[in-house]
């Protein structure tokens, strides 16, 4: 079955459910993803339905409202940048609860540019997936806002030294991450990048070091030096 632009939250959420299945629930929970609200519907049918039914923001608030994994995602795929309202961004970051659902929607936050807003909120606050979301947000900002100034990507890592030691397994490779991506999105960005990276890599907290090793490892390497044309 075809989604029309025109269908209704209803109508979608009606055809989320005929097709998913308990394989693809399984198959989710394997890789970490929450399953509590899953219907069993993979990410690529998700986009597939996604270029269906078009962007429409009121009908994506409704669908984020479902509490479903498959319709939020679905929300954040069709809502519009341009529309997103910094309260709405709010409470869709407070209903975060799977890695998954931050990482897709760390792409729209950016994408509506309120990440200067959210970033230092989201990794202030006590919860998991709040602030997985706050380094979400900087690794797809690294790479997505090229016109950007160096120096607006390396204000965050700060933040990145201020909780690498947090040990909860969703943050600390959301911390990873994001000191990877702004370690490898410039030759400007790569020296501060290594330099904090380095730094942890010797701290005495296990979790920082295994975020500062692993960032080393991958900013030293050929395929990065090579792409930044930082070898001979």
């Amino acid at each position: 079955m075809t989604l029309a632009p025109a269908s209704s939250a209803e109508e979608i959420i009606a055809h989320l459910r005929g097709a998913g299945s308990a394989e693809s629930i399984a198959g989710m929970a394997r890789f970490g993803i929450e399953t509590e609200a899953a219907l069993g519907v993979s990410s690529v049918a998700l986009r597939r339905m996604a270029r269906q039914v078009k962007k429409d923001h009121a009908r994506a608030l409704e669908l984020w409202r479902s509490g479903l994994r498959e319709a939020r995602i679905l929300a954040v795929y069709t809502a519009d940048p341009r529309a997103m309202t910094l309260p709405e961004a709010r409470r869709w970051a407070d209903d975060c609860n799977s890695w998954e659902v931050v990482d897709t929607l760390a792409d729209l936050l950016v994408a509506a540019r309120l990440e200067q807003s959210l970033i230092p909120e989201c990794a202030a606050d006590e919860r998991e997936f709040v602030r997985r979301l706050a380094f979400a947000m900087i690794a797809t900002a690294a790479v997505h806002l090229k016109k950007e100034p160096d120096a607006a990507v390396l204000t965050w890592l700060p933040l990145v030294k201020s909780h690498a030691d947090d040990g909860r397994n969703f943050v600390k490779k959301s911390v990873n991450w994001a000191l990877r991506q702004v370690g490898k999105r410039s030759v400007g960005c790569h020296g501060p990048a290594l330099a904090l990276a380095e730094k942890l890599a010797a701290s005495d907290s296990r979790t920082a070091r295994w975020i500062g090793k692993d960032a080393v490892r991958e900013l030293t390497s050929a395929q990065v030096r090579v792409r930044l044309g930082l070898s001979r």
